[in-house]
């Protein structure tokens, strides 16, 4: 997770060097889709324990082989709160999202491939959806709690260098575990645009697809700032 230790010096930056950050940033959203996604068609949604470990799992596994490439990000919303934290440069950023995006939707696209019909149809090819228990600003509001603890897990961990980096990858997907254990039958608990945009986009299901945007990003914001602000003493801010 070197790649967000320190604030990005843009000056050193240049397009070549985002060629490979920017495609593990690619292969990490696509290992979720694949995995947490798959996990819902071939349970029917039905198995919370199988769908939270595949998540879990998919993310804590992407950040231990690649984080130290691109900083094992994944996520838009967590992107957008590095740069807000000036961890990332705007542009760098931006390359980060459009990457994590497609990974997601070439993961959709292959689980429609790969599924019957059947199956994949029952469950939205693992779109996120709010359930009909939970209102739309209760969604919203499980969204934003669920990926302030994943912002600020990624801080705590991989960022703060007080903190234990060595089980970054671990705490990471314990987290999107624990998360989708409590959030799960809410939401989905997506805590990331790309997992719900590339379903959402494959299977053309739109329904209340703003709040895995606006929940994430403000959950990640309000973390990412606060930790780097506030949490983190004024020596770090420059390691």
């Amino acid at each position: 997770m070197s790649e967000l230790t320190a604030a990005p010096t843009s000056v050193s930056e240049s397009p070549q060097e985002w060629l490979r950050p920017a495609i593990v940033e690619a292969i990490g959203p696509f290992t979720l889709v694949f995995a947490g996604a798959g996990a819902i068609i071939a349970t029917g949604g039905s198995n919370l324990v199988a769908i939270a470990l595949a998540h879990g799992l998919a993310i804590g596994l992407m950040v231990a082989a690649a984080g130290h490439i691109s900083g094992g990000v994944y996520n838009p919303a967590l992107t957008v709160g590095l740069v807000l934290a000036r961890r990332l440069s705007l542009p760098k950023g931006a390359v980060y999202i459009v990457a994590q995006l497609i990974g997601a939707v070439v993961a959709a696209l292959l689980l429609k491939y790969l599924f019957p019909a059947g199956p994949r149809e029952a469950v939205h090819l693992g779109t996120p959806l709010i359930t009909g228990f939970f209102s739309t600003t209760e969604g919203l509001v499980f969204e934003i709690v669920m990926t302030f603890f994943l912002m600020f897990a990624v801080f705590g961990t991989a960022i703060d260098p007080r903190g234990p980096r060595a089980i970054a990858p671990l705490v990471i997907g314990l987290i999107i575990t624990m998360d989708i254990f409590v959030g799960g039958v809410a939401t989905g608990a997506a805590m990331n645009p790309s997992r719900a945009f590339g379903p959402a986009l494959v299977d053309n299901m739109w329904t209340d697809h703003w709040v895995y945007w606006i929940g994430p990003i403000v959950g990640a914001a309000i973390a990412a700032l606060l930790y780097e602000f506030v949490l983190l003493q004024p020596e770090d801010t420059s390691s």
